[in-house]
């Protein structure tokens, strides 16, 4: 059965064991492989993000694999040898295809935190206008316990959300999903498909984390990034990373391959979610005339030639109320300016901003990326 969906824009996420298949190096043959994987589907028109584990792995092959204290302290340190390494690899393989690539290492802290947020958001948009296809991973290096997100399973699932995907491919050691672990239960039955509000519990219950000792996330994490995911709009399918053509055949074929999660939520409904929680009676407020509100309902974003007023104080990153000019709230957004830059440069051409400020943000006061009408 093939699902007829058509795919914009896809997170692929590749765990540590699919990268080195189950060794203690990593596996150049197979990250040739998954190299070329990507660059065939962004050759047909879909953007790619990849949310990459290895680094660790990549740091412990160069030092040799030391035996190390379990402690936090000495995994940033094989991160931090490891990375670099990493990113050469990478770097080499898509140059082999053309391919132009990035590095971008976040922490928790930075989609926390709305300003980040939307400093993240908007250099992958930027990346993925520019064709360069964006390598994520978690910075081990600077979290601590407190701000990592765990996994990288879990990262991939915010990125999936933070840009809007179509789809979160997570590729691991295991076929999919399974009614038990299938290492140790010969009954275990691969499960197809997820629907419904919630993952069943005894699909919860079967999950067990990873025993292999090459990654820090299992089955367990995976179901976990699958439900944040699907709630944000986006379908997920978990599946084995090293099946031929793997890539191609989930997103361009649309095989049914692995477990498919079906999304529980809309973008325009996650998106709308996420900027009301952060409207508040102190939030700013920015007036606007009759022009902008045409031009925001047609899907436009906020310029500053359209704004009128500027109301309270905000910071850059905040959400603000849009007014229209009978004083009714016509949109909320995420602000690419704070409230003393908006005073500034409202009512100007955006090719004037950075004269007035010494800097720009972009041309919108509040991009359509980041905008709900009401």
């Amino acid at each position: 059965m093939v699902r007829k969906t058509h795919y914009r824009r896809v997170v692929v996420k590749v765990g540590t064991s699919t990268l080195t298949e189950g060794e203690l190096h990593l596996c150049l043959a197979r990250m040739v492989d998954l190299v070329r994987q990507i660059i065939q589907i962004k050759a047909s028109g879909i953007q790619v993000l990849l949310v990459s584990s290895g680094g660790i792995a990549a740091g412990r092959e160069m030092m040799d694999f030391p035996d190390l204290p379990r402690f936090l302290p000495a995994k940033q340190m094989l991160a931090a040898i490891g990375q670099p390494r990493l990113m050469a690899i990478y770097t080499q393989l898509f140059t082999l295809y053309q391919g132009q690539i990035a590095q971008v290492l976040l922490t928790r802290d930075d989609l926390a935190d709305r300003r980040r947020y939307l400093n993240a958001r908007n250099t992958l948009e930027a990346l993925l206008e520019y064709e360069v296809i964006p390598i994520i991973n978690e910075n081990d290096t600077i979290a601590t316990e407190e701000i990592r997100f765990g996994d990288n399973d879990n990262l991939s699932a915010l990125i999936a959300n933070l840009i809007e995907a179509d789809l979160l491919l997570l590729l691991t050691d295991q076929e999919g999903v399974f009614t038990a672990n299938p290492r140790l239960n010969p009954d275990a039955k691969l499960v197809k498909r997820i629907e419904g509000d919630r993952i069943p519990p005894e699909i919860l219950n079967a999950a067990n984390a990873s025993t292999n000792g090459l990654g820090t996330g299992g089955m367990a994490s995976k179901l976990s990034a699958a439900e944040l995911a699907r709630r944000s709009g986006a379908a997920v399918v978990v599946t084995n990373g090293v099946l031929d053509q793997v890539i191609p055949r989930v997103i361009l074929d649309q095989e049914e391959l692995g477990t498919y999660f079906t999304p529980q939520a809309t973008h325009l409904e996650s998106r709308k979610r996420f900027l009301l929680a952060g409207v508040t009676e102190s939030s700013g407020r920015i007036g606007i005339d009759g022009g902008a509100v045409v031009a925001l309902r047609g899907g436009g974003s906020l310029l500053p030639v359209g704004i009128t007023s500027i109301h309270g104080d905000f910071s850059r990153g905040q959400s603000v109320t849009i007014i229209g000019p009978s004083g009714q709230a016509v949109a909320v957004g995420l602000s690419n300016y704070s409230a003393e830059d908006a005073r500034r440069i409202a009512g100007l051409q955006s090719s004037q901003i950075e004269a007035a400020l010494g800097y720009a943000y972009g041309a919108e006061v509040v991009h359509h990326n980041n905008l709900v009408c009401l």
